[in-house]
């Protein structure tokens, strides 16, 4: 008979750890799922290499891997098939099915609905069967743990439905411990108002654990401050017969192909609002303190807080008005936790962030305040690697004299997940809200993009302003307000027209949009007569003579 492995996630709970351990004794004792090992993705001992190790050592080149989760979401969807994708490398041969989460299920709905009637009994009660006037007067705060993963949090809001229909509550609302909405303080908030004068809060958990624990004390708390109310705690499901038996439902179900995955609503195949950053992602094992590849003791997120992983995206904003970031951008920006945001971002798009979101200002403020490369870099990798998703929202294109990639490099080497959304950058944007396109066919067949914030002859600049001087084409400055002149007397020097027409673009794309043209040997008067300032954006080259609006002032 094909093995199972039962996988857990794993607990900082002691009991917790024994209910799991208790389970799969009583689905062993069955006899009806074959050899049954189980084991854990982290924290807790025995990790999943020894469950499957154990199997293996007996024979067994075929298992059912039986996710022991409530929800789909990313322990299920991508961390538990990575640590079974491990398993395959180190046993070569070794297949195995996988099944389905646990929920939802009647046989959960019954469990629930047991615990939640024997709160609501009572310990002056010697059995826990209910009249319909005593649940009629009770409502139901059914708190899940809450995910980053949308389709997951659905599922919470299902059971609750489900939980209410046909079972005679005053209500059931579905509720978040971490990482989602709305919390236990506000779902009881929300039933107070509604009338409730008995709650009983019902743990959508399998298990004790950190979670389960502070969903009591939050519990405990909001009953402290509302003495009208008779607030009561059920148990978690816990290690039980209607567990095992679905247990052995699901593993009958992988070793008949049945699996019935919901995949319409994946946020890892669909693109869901606001969760944008989740297709696609590349899906790792997480590192076991007790598997031979777990040495990363620094695995810094703390599970029984910010269970999913974290990520950073490094967004560009555009070149200023707020519905010129790109839709990916926006997206991203939509569902993130904490956004560390440079002063030539968007700043429009800041207040439609949602108000628990974390806005750190990086300034970047020109000869002012500015928050230290090094003190973002670590900014980004410590808020991942809390769990939390993290946009590093830049103004333009991050690639472009942007030091995207030196945070990006900063985010792989520290392990955390980290993608780019290119964003319209200001040295082709600028241009073309003043009416000039940097190329034209038989004007300009060449751009060139310059960063002017060193001058010709600083030792440390790159720029071979010679050669640029004797190109032909277009050369669009960024900035360099403050070394436009220099950089103007140098091209001349080297062979660039005095006369050659130079274009200042000032606040791109706002409503106090700025545009200036001159002569190349003028400008350096220009900009100083006129007090150009950053943002600001020079184009040179005979493109300018096509420009399609006049000054503006």
């Amino acid at each position: 008979m094909t093995g199972l492995v039962i996988v857990g996630h794993g607990t900082r709970s002691a009991a917790g750890v024994d209910q799991f351990a208790a389970l799969v004794e009583r689905v062993r004792r069955r006899g009806d799922t074959g050899d049954v090992e189980g084991g854990f993705i982290e924290l807790s001992r025995p990790p999943l290499t020894d469950a499957v190790g154990a199997l293996v050592a007996r024979g067994h080149r075929a298992l059912v891997a039986l996710p022991l989760v409530l929800t789909a979401a990313g322990h299920g969807k991508g961390d538990i098939p990575a640590a079974m994708a491990r398993e395959q490398e180190r046993h070569p041969g070794l297949t195995y099915r996988y099944g389905r989460p646990l929920g939802p299920h009647p046989l959960l709905h019954d469990a629930l609905e047991q615990r939640i009637d024997a709160a609501l009994a009572g310990a002056d009660r010697a059995d826990t069967a209910l009249s319909g006037a005593d649940r009629a007067d009770t409502w139901v705060a059914l708190i899940g743990r809450g995910s980053t993963d949308p389709d997951a949090n659905a599922e919470v809001a299902k059971v609750a439905r489900l939980l209410w229909e046909g079972r005679g509550y005053a209500g059931v609302e579905p509720g978040f411990v971490s990482l989602a909405q709305p919390s236990v303080p506000a779902v009881l908030e929300r039933l107070r108002l509604l009338g409730a004068r008995r709650i009983v809060v019902a743990p959508y958990f399998l298990f004790a654990g950190v979670l389960p624990d502070r969903i009591v004390a939050q519990s405990a708390e909001f009953a402290a401050a509302h003495p009208d109310l008779d607030v009561r705690v059920a148990e978690v499901i816990g290690d039980c017969d209607a567990l095992a038996d679905l247990v052995r439902e699901r593993y009958a179900e992988a070793l008949g192909g049945d699996i019935r995955m919901n995949c319409d609503t994946c946020a890892y195949r669909v693109l869901m609002p606001g969760f944008a950053d989740k297709v696609g992602r590349p899906q790792r094992p997480h590192d076991h303190p007790d598997d031979p590849v777990g040495h990363h003791h620094h695995h810094g997120h703390d599970h029984d807080h910010h269970h999913d992983h974290g990520s950073v995206a490094v967004v560009g904003g555009g070149p200023g008005p707020d519905d010129l970031i790109t839709v990916r951008g926006k997206a991203l920006l939509d569902a993130a936790d904490v956004v560390v945001v440079d002063r030539l971002a968007p700043q429009g798009l800041l207040a439609g962030l949602r108000p628990d979101v974390l806005v750190v200002d990086a300034a970047k403020v020109p000869r002012g305040p500015s928050m230290a490369q090094e003190a973002i870099n670590a900014a980004l990798v410590s808020h991942a690697r809390a769990g939390r998703r993290v946009v590093r929202l830049k103004g333009g294109d991050p690639y472009v004299f942007g030091r995207g990639h030196e945070e990006v490099q900063a985010c792989a080497a520290a392990g955390v997940p980290v993608t780019v959304v290119p964003g319209v950058s200001s040295a082709i944007a600028a241009p073309a809200l003043a009416g000039v396109p940097v190329t034209h066919r038989g004007v300009a067949h060449d751009v060139t993009v310059v960063s002017g914030h060193l001058p010709p002859g600083h030792p440390d600049s790159l720029v071979d302003w010679a050669a640029l001087a004797r190109a032909r084409g277009t050369v669009v400055l960024l900035m360099a307000v403050d070394t436009i002149a220099k950089i103007a007397s140098v091209l001349i020097e080297h062979g660039r027209a005095p006369e050659t027409p130079v274009l200042a673009v000032q606040d791109a794309g706002q409503p106090d949009q700025l545009s200036l043209p001159a002569r190349l040997d003028e400008i350096g008067a220009l900009a100083a007569r006129e007090e150009i300032r950053p943002p600001a954006v020079f184009v040179v080259g005979p493109v300018v003579a096509l420009s399609t609006t006049g000054p503006t002032l």
